[in-house]
């Protein structure tokens, strides 16, 4: 690797761009930040991890992810250091949110590995932007490259700018072959990582590859002076899983001991022996002022200066912070004056401060809450508080800086939960009580949540002020989920203009810090709508949401807006819309790495729903698999009441019409909807049943003045024979805005029964025909199968029909025309199970009628583990692992 000194080009002078030697924002150049860092002594060059970069660097981009001490600069350092071609290093820093100062290191560095490259590509002009030529520039220099130049961009998980990882990407599409780029990070970066896996254009190093094997930890140690058996080598590897620190750690400890070996079992057993080492040769070699410190920072996470004044009480850290670091004194710096003590060190004087100073941790946490709330650190600030016992503050620290809804979403909910769950009744206001409700209803503990809720909004003062708005903005929307939790439509109304008064007295950067509270307070809010029935208006709450960027603090918001307007579509006819949606909500729980929750389960049903109509009913049960099991189907009416029906379609499809009919679900409010497709598959029963007057009464007992019901009833009533209602009510159908194919197939099919019962043969074929053209594009087999055999001779002897309909919906000529999904697939011969137990029996039936565990376990009146073991043993003896195999594999067997 060479590195020439560059003369910049003086043919154009611009005074407003940055002399030589600094960058946009009037900075020198840092040139460590240029440079490679330099590898110790006890450097183990691993040659797996160096060929996995030669082979890595192949593709454009190279991202090297692992935790803090993982051994991810060095690794890259030695490896770039060995390279034949140019090679850049820049590592990264805070200050590079801004894209001019970032794009100015990168030049910088660029112009190290090959000064003549960046001949014609000047210096940004401005810290806050960067001209889009300019980048073009760059991007056109490194594709004219005979060899490609290897930029290493390392620490570059603080490159939190969009806008700088928008740009990183721009040069290197554009650069060609003539760019190799190797991120070293501690997180997933930026770029559009899903892309990039997808096309075969990124290699990735991880934690897992970079942990240290047993081979490589007793090489390392070695070079540490340290010979040891296997099996204590394997004993320390498991300790520290591999960590590369903490081998390292390890080893300098071991040895400065007389006997390594037995020292590192005694720290397998405990981390005494390493305690004394620490505290003797670190912390007893420093000043008392410095011990002091080291004790009280012990309690943070990482530090700065002034965060250490404010927990001693003096005004000398900065110094004292230098000098630990630059002695090694296992202060590590982070940059721009922060520091972190190592994990194990911070440990062991945690336990030495409360054996020094008896009841000083509980003061120093409060006090590092107060200045961190105070600067801006909201995170550290309600762990603090959480440790020191504090919850007025932690808890008014979460509600008044609008935080309230990271109990719900982002990556940190399932840890702020666990924060306050140490919360206990002493602790008491409108702060608390409101974190306490909030914590009931996310566990879909509505009335507990709506009683502290109450509390908190009788000792809420009413004399205004950011404070207040706040409470009064997080009371609001808490009280939406209660709503939405309790299909309560009225109550969310409510509480969306109690949150819209409030909003006003919010500042506006709070409000900007926390999009997730908006995104929350709209999906609740549309979802109450949704249960309603008014689905434009949920529409209107629903859309903005899941239009908004992709963020973590409102990824599970959109996801349920999504599934919630998949739904939408599904129930007005949108079938294809619906899927697209629903899709798409799978597809970003995905890459979010989202846990299941009502959000998705949503889509998934949905999708399961799409199934049913086109009569893919194998799919529809492996989606539905297992969804009555979900947790997050408690106390959310929408996903329990359309689970309930989408259950219902299918069972009635399958032939199962005993267990077709849906549960009500109960809520504050009956669902318009749910109601409808409930009557509407209990009435398709009674139909196949042959009982068409039942049909009509369960459906003139519906929700009057909807389409889907007003279809059903119009083709129940013709199966009654009154054919004369049936045609009153067909040309009085409601009107719904703009149907979908799913339900004006049926409506079309309706009149086409009535014609045909009516002789009118020639409008019957026609509506048909157009039944057809409108169903085959999305496949909607369903609205066919169930119309009765009325269709099959006019799909038989009409060519045109017959045409319409083949390849789809009917066979190949000369198997009758009959409707069919699709051919069965070829099955294997089954073997033969073990004999099923009279109990399993009943189990399988059950299963077959699509019940969940909890139904089962109601019908049999039996515990639901024990029908959780009845499974176990079940899939045993029919050698299957779902439930949905089974019922295959029992109706293979005959046994069903």
């Amino acid at each position: 690797m060479v590195v020439t000194a560059v003369t910049l080009r003086e043919d154009v002078v611009d005074p407003e761009r940055p002399g030589p030697g600094v960058d946009p924002s009037g900075a020198p150049f840092l040139r460590a930040r240029l440079c490679l860092p330099r590898r110790p002594a006890t450097y183990l060059r691993r040659a797996r991890l160096a060929g996995a970069l030669d082979r890595a660097a192949r593709a454009p981009l190279t991202v090297v992810n692992g935790s803090a001490g993982a051994g991810k600069t060095l690794l890259v350092a030695d490896w770039a250091a060995g390279l034949d071609g140019p090679v850049a290093w820049m590592t990264c820093d805070p200050a590079d949110r801004a894209p001019g100062v970032f794009w100015a290191y990168v030049r910088e560095a660029l112009r190290g590995a090959d000064p003549t490259a960046m001949s014609e590509v000047r210096c940004p002009a401005e810290a806050g932007r960067v001209d889009r030529r300019l980048l073009a520039r760059l991007a056109i220099a490194l594709a004219g490259r005979e060899r490609p130049v290897v930029l290493v961009l390392d620490e570059f998980e603080r490159v939190t700018a969009p806008e700088i990882a928008e740009q990183l990407r721009f040069v290197l599409h554009n650069a060609g072959s003539g760019l190799r780029l190797v991120l070293v990070t501690r997180s997933e970066p930026l770029l559009p990582m899903h892309r990039y896996r997808a096309s075969g254009e990124m290699a990735e190093i991880r934690n897992v590859d970079l942990a240290f094997t047993p081979g490589e930890a007793g090489d390392l140690l070695a070079l540490h002076g340290l010979s040891l058996p296997g099996s204590t080598v394997g004993g320390l590897v498991r300790r520290t899983q591999g960590w590369a620190a903490g081998i390292r750690l390890c080893a300098l400890a071991a040895r400065q001991r007389p006997d390594a070996e037995t020292y590192l079992k005694e720290f397998e057993a405990g981390r005494s022996t390493v305690a004394d080492f620490l505290l003797a040769e670190v912390l007893d070699g420093q000043s008392p002022a410095r011990q002091e410190i080291l004790l009280r920072v012990s309690i943070l996470d990482r530090f700065c200066p002034e965060l250490v004044d404010a927990l001693t009480l003096r005004t000398d850290a900065g110094a004292a912070l230098a000098a630990l670091h630059r002695e090694n004194a296992f202060v590590q710096h982070l940059g721009h004056s922060w520091y972190s003590l190592h994990p194990l060190f911070a440990e062991i004087l945690r336990v030495h401060l409360r054996e020094r100073r008896p009841g000083l941790e509980p003061e120093l946490r409060r006090r590092a809450a107060r200045w961190l709330r105070g600067s801006g650190a909201l995170a550290e600030a309600l762990a603090q508080g959480a440790a020191a016992g504090d919850w007025d503050f932690t808890a008014g620290a979460l509600v008044g800086d609008l935080a309230i809804g990271q109990l719900f979403t982002g990556l940190r909910s399932q840890h702020l939960c666990g924060l306050f769950a140490g919360m206990g009744p002493e602790a008491t206001g409108p702060a608390p009580d409101l974190v306490r409700a909030a914590l009931d209803l996310s566990r879909r503990d509505v009335a507990h949540g709506l009683a502290s809720l109450r509390r908190a909004e009788e000792a809420l003062p009413g004399d205004g002020g950011a404070g207040p708005a706040a409470a009064v903005l997080s009371s609001a929307l808490l009280q939406a989920l209660a709503a939405r939790l309790a299909g309560s439509p009225a109550d969310a109304e409510h509480a969306a203009r109690v949150a819209e008064g409030a909003w006003q007295d919010v500042p506006a950067q709070l409000l900007e810090a926390h999009p997730e509270l908006n995104a929350l307070l709209l999906t609740h809010l549309g979802s109450a709508r949704l249960w309603a029935g008014d689905f434009d208006a949920a529409r209107a709450a629903l859309a903005p949401v899941a239009a908004s960027p992709p963020t973590a603090s409102t990824a599970l918001p959109r996801l349920e807006a999504l599934g919630r307007l998949a739904l939408i579509d599904h129930l007005t006819g949108w079938n294809d819309r619906a899927r697209h949606k629903a899709l798409a909500a799978a597809e970003e729980a995905e890459r979010q790495g989202l846990p299941e929750r009502a959000g998705s389960l949503v889509g998934r049903l949905v999708l399961a729903a799409v199934c049913v109509e086109r009569d893919e009913l194998d799919r529809a049960e492996d989606l539905l698999d297992g969804a009555g099991d979900d947790t997050a189907l408690a106390g959310d009416p929408v996903t329990a009441a359309f689970l309930a029906v989408v259950r219902g379609r299918l069972r009635l499809a399958r032939g199962d019409l005993r267990g077709a009919r849906p549960a009500a679900v109960p809520a504050a409010v009956p669902s318009p909807w749910a109601e409808e497709h409930t009557a509407v598959v209990a009435a398709a029963a009674h139909l196949a049943q042959g009982r068409a007057e039942q049909a009509v009464r369960v459906l003139e007992g519906a929700p009057g003045g909807r389409t889907v019901r007003a279809v059903e009833t119009a083709r129940a009533l013709l199966a009654a024979g009154r054919a004369d209602e049936a045609r009153d009510l067909i040309e009085h159908l409601p009107r719904p805005d703009r149907p979908g194919p799913a339900v004006t197939v049926r409506i079309t099919l309706v009149r086409a029964q009535a014609a045909h019962r009516a002789g009118e043969a020639g409008v019957a074929r026609r509506l048909v025909a157009q039944a057809l053209l409108d169903a085959r594009r999305e496949q909607l087999r369903r609205p066919f199968l169930d119309a009765g055999p009325w269709i099959r001779p006019l799909l038989r002897n009409s060519p045109r029909l017959h045409r319409l309909a083949e390849g789809w919906l009917t066979t190949a000529p000369g198997t009758g025309g009959k409707a069919v999904t699709r051919p069965p697939a070829e099955r294997p011969a089954p073997l033969v199970p073990e004999t099923l137990s009279g109990r399993e029996r009943e189990v399988l039936e059950r299963l077959a009628r699509m019940m969940s565990t909890q139904e089962i376990a109601a019908d049999l009146h039996v515990s639901v583990n024990t029908v959780k073991t009845h499974l176990k043993s079940l899939y045993r003896k029919l050698g299957v692992n779902r439930r949905t195999e089974a019922v295959r594999r029992a109706r293979d067997l005959s046994l069903l």
